[in-house]
C-alpha cells in the first residue's frame, strides 16, 4: 500500500470509502447509535424527569411522567438514574474498559523492559487496542457526569475531590501513551532507540499512579467498607487488570496475528503470563474477602450476590482458565481462556461496585440499618437494576473502541509485526 511520510510515521493512503465504511466500521456506527439512544433516556430521566404535585395528581393521575415523579420522590429513585447518585453500571464498564485498556499497556511497558522482543514486535497493536478501551471508558464516564456538578467544579475548586485528580493524571497519561505509540511507528530509529530506556520507566511509574489514584477514589468512600478495607486495593487493581488485559491480548492475537509465524511463541508466552496472574488473583481474592468488613464479605460469599460471584466471577475468571492453561497446549485453549476471563472480569467489575454500594448506609451507630433516603424504608441489602439506558450505553461503548482501533489500524497498520529493538 502506497504510503506518505509524516513526522517520521508511515501513513497509509486509504479511501475514505476503506477508512469509514468498512464492515466493522458499520457494525460499530450501530453500537455507537445504540449508545446515543442510552444517552438520550439517560438525560432525560436525569434532567427532564417531572415534578410531581398534589395538584398534578389530582388532574392527571395516569399521566406517565407523574407516575415516574411520584416513583421517584417515594422510592428516591427512577431504575438507578436520578439527579444525585451517579454510582452505576457506567462506573463498573469505565472501570472495565479503563482498567483493563491501562493493563494491557502495562503489561506491554513491563515485557518491553524486560525484553521479551516477540511482545516488542506487536506492541503496536496492543497498545492502540488499549488506548481504545481507554476511550471507550472515558466515552462511558462521560454520559455519566452531573452537569451541574461539573459547572460548580470550575466555579469554586475543590482540588481534594476524586475529580480533581482524574484531570491531571490523564490529561498527562493519555498524551504520554500516545507519544509511546508514536516511538514505536516512527522510522526515527535512533531517536526511538536513544528514548526508549527512559521512556519505559516513565511509562511503568505513570501506571503505578494511575492504579494508586483509581484506588485512592474508592478509598475515599469511607461507608462502603468493601472499598476501603479491601487491602493494598492498588495492586489488586493492578493484578485484576492484568488477568483481564491478558484476556484482550489474547483474543487480539487470535484475531490479528495467527497466521503468523509467531503467533504459536506469542500465545504461549500469554498464557504463562495468564497463569501466574490468575494464581496471584486467586490468592488475593481469598486474602481480601477474609480482611474485609464481614457484613461486605456476607453479601458477596453467602449472600444475595454469591451465585454471581462464584459461577460468574470465579468460575469464568479463575477456575476455567486456569484449567485451560495450566498445561502447555495448542493456542486455542489460551483463547478459550482469554475469551471467558473477559466475560469473567467484567462481572467482578459489576460485583465490586454494585456490593460496595449493596451497603451502603450500615449499622455504623450500632442502632440498625440507615435508611438510604428520606423516602426510602431501612434495609440491610440495597440494589437496582441497571436501567435500559445505562445497558445502552455500555454495549454502545465497545463501539466506541472499534471505531478508534479500526481507524488507527487503516491509518498506521498497527496490527503488522515490527521489529524495534
Amino acid at each position: 500500500m502506497e504510503t506518505i511520510n509524516f513526522a517520521g510515521v508511515d501513513i497509509n493512503k486509504v479511501s475514505l470509502k476503506r477508512l469509514l465504511l468498512s464492515k466493522t466500521m458499520l457494525s460499530a456506527y450501530v453500537l455507537v447509535a445504540i449508545a446515543l439512544v442510552g444517552v438520550y433516556d439517560l438525560f432525560h430521566l436525569r434532567y427532564f424527569s417531572g415534578a410531581v404535585s398534589a395538584h398534578d395528581a389530582g388532574l392527571n393521575p395516569a399521566d406517565p411522567g407523574m407516575i415516574a415523579a411520584m416513583k421517584q420522590a417515594v422510592f428516591g429513585t427512577v431504575g438507578e438514574i436520578d439527579r444525585t447518585q451517579p454510582w452505576t453500571v457506567l462506573i463498573a464498564n469505565y472501570m472495565y474498559m479503563v482498567y483493563t485498556g491501562s493493563g494491557v499497556i502495562f503489561l506491554v511497558a513491563l515485557a518491553e523492559f524486560m525484553n521479551f522482543r516477540i511482545v516488542g514486535k506487536a506492541a503496536a497493536g496492543f497498545m492502540v487496542a488499549g488506548i481504545s478501551m481507554i476511550f471507550a471508558g472515558m466515552f462511558t464516564i462521560a454520559t455519566d457526569l452531573h452537569l451541574l456538578n461539573m459547572h460548580y467544579m470550575l466555579l469554586t475548586p475543590n482540588f481534594n475531590a476524586g475529580i480533581w485528580l482524574m484531570l491531571p493524571l490523564y490529561c498527562t497519561y493519555i498524551p504520554f501513551v500516545l507519544f509511546e505509540i508514536y516511538l514505536l511507528l516512527t522510522n526515527k530509529r535512533e531517536m526511538a532507540r536513544r528514548m526508549a530506556l527512559p521512556i519505559l520507566i516513565l511509562a511503568l511509574g505513570i501506571d503505578l499512579i494511575e492504579y494508586y489514584i483509581q484506588a485512592k477514589l474508592f478509598s475515599m468512600n469511607t461507608a462502603r467498607h468493601l472499598w476501603t478495607e479491601f487491602p493494598a486495593l492498588t495492586f489488586y487493581f493492578i493484578i485484576s487488570a492484568f488477568v483481564a488485559g491478558l484476556g484482550v491480548m489474547g483474543v487480539y492475537t487470535y484475531l490479528v496475528h495467527r497466521k503468523k509465524p509467531e503467533y504459536h511463541s506469542l500465545m504461549d508466552l500469554i498464557r504463562k503470563a495468564m497463569l501466574t496472574f490468575v494464581f496471584l488473583l486467586g490468592l488475593y481474592e481469598i486474602i481480601g474477602y477474609m480482611t474485609v468488613d464481614k457484613d461486605w464479605a456476607y453479601l458477596i460469599l453467602l449472600g444475595p450476590f454469591s451465585y454471581v460471584y462464584f459461577l460468574g466471577y470465579i468460575l469464568l475468571t479463575l477456575a476455567l482458565p486456569f484449567l485451560f492453561i495450566v498445561k502447555p497446549g495448542k493456542p486455542i485453549w489460551t483463547v478459550i481462556a482469554s475469551l471467558l476471563i473477559l466475560v469473567g472480569s467484567y462481572i467482578g467489575r459489576y460485583l465490586f461496585v454494585y456490593g460496595g454500594n449493596a451497603n451502603p448506609m450500615s449499622n455504623r451507630f450500632g442502632t440498625g440499618y440507615e435508611s438510604y433516603s428520606i423516602y426510602s424504608k431501612a434495609e440491610s441489602f440495597i440494589y437496582n437494576s441497571p436501567h435500559l439506558g445505562e445497558i445502552l450505553i455500555v454495549i454502545g461503548s465497545v463501539g466506541v473502541a472499534m471505531i478508534i482501533y479500526k481507524l488507527l489500524n487503516a491509518l498506521f497498520s498497527v496490527g503488522k509485526l515490527r521489529e524495534h529493538h
